[in-house]
């Protein structure tokens, strides 16, 4: 039988992941302000403003290149499709997908040969 983690271990464990996730969040912001040109300070861009249209007005030349910096950031391979339209939404969408991907959650296809 495990024993419980007791209420210091687990907050020990919530303020390292919040601390990573504030620390990816960052990251994305910097990718997207440097690698995009968004003229905007890092504490400007909402985490769940939209990326495309009325949010960061990204559009489909952004989206390409959003993914390689991703790509090159984070070493992740994004696949076409759903899953990548979803983790297109929004800065938070994005630092879910690092997030995951750290953690072994995210399920990816295997790159196409």
């Amino acid at each position: 039988m495990h024993p419980e983690p007791s209420e210091v271990e687990v907050d020990v464990s919530l303020r390292e992941q919040f601390s990573e996730r504030q620390e990816l969040l960052s990251r994305v912001r910097k990718l997207i302000i440097e690698q995009l040109h968004v003229r905007r300070a890092p504490d400007e861009i909402d985490p769940d403003c939209s990326l495309f249209g009325t949010g960061l007005g990204l559009d489909s030349v952004d989206a390409v290149e959003l993914v390689v910096g991703l790509e090159s950031e984070f070493s992740i391979k994004l696949p076409d499709g759903p899953l990548a339209r979803h983790y297109l939404r929004t800065v938070n969408t994005l630092v879910d997908l690092v997030w995951e991907h750290r953690r072994g959650r995210l399920i990816l296809p295997p790159p196409a040969e």
